[in-house]
């Protein structure tokens, strides 16, 4: 997937929102300031939250890393060209979404759920 690719897709998910942060980051967030996905961290890289159990699976595969500043919160980094096929991408920042609304308070979860 690109760049643009993965941003459309982001933006599609329910509630998803797109920001520049930090000289020209871009980040896609929920309930204005809950992130789930970030290009452009470290060159073209993409980072987003993943479950914490699974977390060190993903970091020992080829091409993924602990992401800078939010490795703590259980957030890996690929470098494009991403390690990782489409669907199994999509479904990764489809889950990251959903991680971060089940954080939320139950009132501003209401349609935010896939």
């Amino acid at each position: 997937m690109t760049t643009d690719e993965i941003a459309a897709f982001c933006l599609a998910l329910p509630g998803a929102r797109e920001d520049y942060k930090w000289g020209g980051v871009r980040v896609f967030s929920i309930a204005e300031t809950r992130m789930f996905a970030v290009i452009g961290l470290r060159a073209d890289d993409l980072a987003f939250k993943v479950a914490s159990e699974l977390f060190l699976g993903y970091v020992d595969r080829p091409g993924v890393h602990p992401a800078p500043y939010l490795a703590r919160a259980h957030w890996i980094s690929l470098s494009a060209p991403y390690a990782m096929g489409a669907e199994e991408l999509q479904d990764l920042l489809r889950r990251s979404h959903q991680l971060v609304v089940q954080r939320l308070p139950k009132r501003r979860q209401i349609g935010l759920k896939l």
